[in-house]
């Protein structure tokens, strides 16, 4: 699912470019800019390698010999500061990396050429091509994601509701425990309260009785 979409971002970048492949001479205009002002240079060579599967992430890299020196570089297929890649020739080869021609020079670094067709080398690949499968994917993708979103948001709800309904209980709990707890407080404080009005009312009777003895005598 996230590969998907990350294809999906990553075709709005995309460009229109002839299939590059190992083994293929190729000239490659690049955009140049110092300063203020941008020029175009042209570096060509032969593809001795291939990175990246079908994407914003595909880089080949070109080897040539300036001067007696190898120099390599590296390009992103599609890059915007590519101006144009043109295919020469498809050389024979037999390997998915040609490291061995760093190792060569003169006429040992020379390729037999297979099609020199430049015409149909020079095909550009529609962009959405390139993912054919993107838009099912996208799709199925998408209504997954609102899947799982609805499901999350449910279980949220559902989880708050529990959450409120344990704190109604146990504040109904604490109440029925505060009432419990009053209603003795409440009837000791009456027995206290009689069991000290009884003394008084007996040293009434026994104020009188004496009154009554002392009269007799």
């Amino acid at each position: 699912m996230n590969q998907a979409l990350i294809n999906s971002v990553s075709q709005a970048n995309l460009k229109a470019t002839p299939q590059v492949k190992v083994g293929q001479t190729v000239k490659v205009h690049q955009k140049i800019k110092e300063g203020e002002k941008t020029r175009t240079q042209v570096f060509s060579g032969l593809v001795i390698k291939m990175r990246g599967e079908k994407g914003i992430n595909q880089t080949f890299t070109v080897r040539n010999i300036v001067s007696g020196v190898g120099v390599e570089k590296i390009f992103p297929v599609h890059s915007d500061n590519i101006e144009k890649i043109e295919i020469i020739k498809q050389n024979k080869v037999r390997r998915a990396k040609l490291y061995y021609m760093r190792e060569r020079t003169g006429k040992s670094a020379r390729l037999k050429a297979v099609s020199s067709d430049t015409e149909a080398l020079n095909k550009l690949i529609d962009k959405d091509s390139i993912y054919t499968d993107l838009p099912e994917t996208v799709v199925a993708s998408q209504e997954e994601a609102n899947t799982t979103q609805a499901t999350q948001e449910d279980t949220a709800v559902v989880e708050d509701n529990k959450v409120e309904n344990t704190e109604k209980a146990e504040e109904v709990k604490e109440t029925t425990t505060e009432n419990t707890a009053e209603t003795p407080k409440e009837e000791k404080a009456e027995k206290e309260e009689k069991s000290e009005a009884k003394p008084a009312t007996e040293t009434k009777e026994e104020v009188a009785e004496e009154k009554k003895e002392e009269k007799s005598e």
